[in-house]
């Protein structure tokens, strides 16, 4: 009779080394503009763009949203052409739809017709592998406001600079 069989041993693999998806934020939409209520939304892109994303090259600075015939639509926003892509690459600044429920785009629409309100992005991130955009309900500083927000960011800096030097 021959001997119990021997187990396999398991061979440890090399640890897989995944590369952080790439977070792009909006820092001038902070400074231009008072955000009253944000909202997380998809976004439909293509191939090229998904591929294009992961380099995190992408603009949001000019970009805003706008309700066009019951639909969500993200305008300005450049994500430059992906190097490797063929005849098939993408447009750079097209618009692009935005995924949100029916009725919240409803409810959307009618606050950002009001005086002064805008749609803005904020930030594009990647969620267990689908592109997200927080969209923010947002109203302009006026300069006044700024000049304000820039003083007191000031003080807390230097506040911080005399509690770290003592």
């Amino acid at each position: 009779m021959a001997g119990p069989k021997a187990k396999p041993v398991a061979v440890s693999e090399a640890p897989k080394k995944t590369i952080p998806a790439p977070t792009v934020d909006n820092r001038r939409a902070r400074f231009e503009y008072e955000f009253l209520e944000r909202f997380e939304v998809g976004i439909v892109l293509t191939g090229t763009e998904i591929k294009s994303l992961r380099t995190g090259q992408i603009s949001l600075n000019e970009a805003f949203a706008r309700v066009r015939d019951g639909e969500l639509w993200l305008l300005g926003m450049h994500i430059p052409p992906y190097k490797e892509g063929s005849f098939s690459n993408h447009d750079p600044t097209r618009p692009r739809k935005l995924l949100m429920h029916r009725k919240e785009i409803d409810r959307l629409a009618g606050r950002a017709a009001e005086k002064g309100l805008t749609l803005v992005p904020t930030r594009l991130y990647f969620k267990r592998g689908r592109v997200k955009l927080d969209l923010a309900l947002a109203r302009g500083k006026k300069t006044y406001d700024k000049r304000r927000e820039e003083r007191e960011r000031d003080a807390k800096r230097d506040m911080a600079r005399e509690v770290a030097r003592r």
